[in-house]
């Protein structure tokens, strides 16, 4: 560690909450519970771990992994789960078992978000789930859908279509210092907003919406909220119910720590009878009666309407279990403060934040200033993953419940010996 991370370690250790208590449940799968290899772990517990499991993370052995944003790593009892589903398939000693574990990651996702079970639906990609909202709004010419400059690129893509097929008007929100502002979603809404989309929290830059704020707006007027959820889900603690949204979608393989594959879409119970399918098949059928004919789900299951994706079910059923034994709120606490000092850091070696402060993520992007392929080739070369955007002017760098101060100052340290 150099002399200036050492400095910044003192200064901010104190104010993180790092040295937070070990997970109890956690114990039977910790390194020193089971022959982990001949690596040297960090103590659970201490300021190198501490919520007590970068030993289940082996990314954490070499690299300083920021770039969960993007995908995150496996950990050992999602890999373990994945093993066993393949395991499984050798033999079809239990082939019940698939079934088991979809109902069981179902209930596990609804507990952990505060929904009920039959209000969550396994679909493939976050895609699915906005394109599937989209598609059941029985849109007319002159109606409008708002969303903001800090959405993901499927929005713009799916409400142009919207736009091109339906005649229905786009209305983009600027960002201004990095936000998305309650007051411009106000403005911009009316009678005929049928829809505000979000990214909950923009992979953009981090910024997370006020979903509660969004939800009175857009009711008002007899609308609905959408948010893409991917880069919410497993970062902070949340009851889908309080947050007033109607349709909220993520994946599996960002900050769930599970695999490509599974996505969970919430609706809102209210919406079942008229929001319908888009497309149908055997998945759908909940009795089969005489001359071909079927009595089809009527909860958030009919939005599954084929055999599901098995082995990413179950890396999710796996990664839920293991998100509900470290708990998200302990997740939050050290991720948001971790965020925090990264964004200090950045700030103090004159980089231009593109994150707003006081933002409750942990994803943190900046301008940095340099040449990226020069600054990028430096990190790799200290073991920093991170991404770039904007043609590689913009750094943004992911926070998760593994990463400790050592990674954030791998990055730092990087930065100060380039201004």
């Amino acid at each position: 560690m150099t002399e200036w991370s050492r400095r910044n370690f003192v200064r901010t250790t104190a104010a993180a909450g790092l040295a937070l208590p070990v997970a109890p449940a956690l114990a039977a799968h910790a390194p020193e519970a089971r022959d982990a290899g001949p690596r040297t772990s960090p103590v659970p517990g201490s300021d190198d771990d501490p919520l007590g499991i970068r030993g289940e993370f082996p990314v954490t052995e070499e690299f300083a992994y920021l770039n969960t944003a993007s995908t995150g790593p496996l950990p050992r009892p999602v890999h373990e789960a994945l093993v066993a589903y393949a395991d499984e398939k050798l033999s079809y000693n239990d082939p019940g078992s698939r079934g088991r574990a979809t109902a069981r990651a179902r209930s596990r996702f609804a507990s952990l978000f505060g929904a009920d079970e039959d209000e969550i639906a396994l679909l493939f990609s976050t895609s699915d789930g906005e394109n599937m909202v989209a598609k059941a709004i029985d849109w007319q010419p002159g109606d409008n859908v708002v969303i903001d400059e800090l959405h993901f690129v499927t929005a713009f893509v799916v409400y142009r279509e919207l736009e091109r097929r339906h005649g229905v008007e786009l209305r983009i929100i600027p960002s201004r210092e990095g936000r998305a502002h309650p007051e411009d979603y106000d403005a911009y809404t009316d009678d005929r907003t049928r829809l505000i989309s979000v990214a909950w929290v923009s992979n953009r830059n981090g910024f997370r919406h006020d979903l509660p704020t969004l939800a009175e707006i857009v009711h008002a007027r007899g609308g609905y909220l959408f948010a893409d959820g991917i880069q919410a889900f497993g970062t902070f603690p949340t009851n889908l119910h309080d947050e007033g949204v109607d349709f909220a979608c993520g994946n599996g393989y960002k900050w769930l720590f599970a695999d490509f594959g599974c996505a969970p879409l919430y609706v809102r119970r209210e919406h079942h009878e008229w929001m319908q399918p888009d497309r149908f098949g055997h998945g759908h059928v909940a009795e089969t009666l005489p001359e071909h004919q079927y009595r089809l789900k009527t909860d958030a299951q009919k939005y599954e309407y084929a055999n599901p994706a098995y082995g990413p079910i179950a890396a999710m059923d796996a990664a839920l279990g293991f998100l509900g034994e470290v708990g998200l709120e302990r997740i939050a606490e050290h991720t948001h403060a971790l965020a925090g000092q990264l964004r200090e850091g950045a700030a103090d070696l004159g980089m231009k934040l593109f994150t707003p402060p006081a933002n409750p993520s942990a994803i943190v992007s900046f301008y940095h200033g340099m040449d990226p392929d020069e600054l990028g080739d430096a990190l790799r070369a200290e073991g920093v993953f991170f991404t770039y955007q904007e043609g590689g002017e913009l750094l943004r760098a992911a926070v998760a419940m593994f990463n400790n101060r050592d990674d954030v100052d791998r990055l730092l340290g990087v930065l100060a010996a380039r201004v």
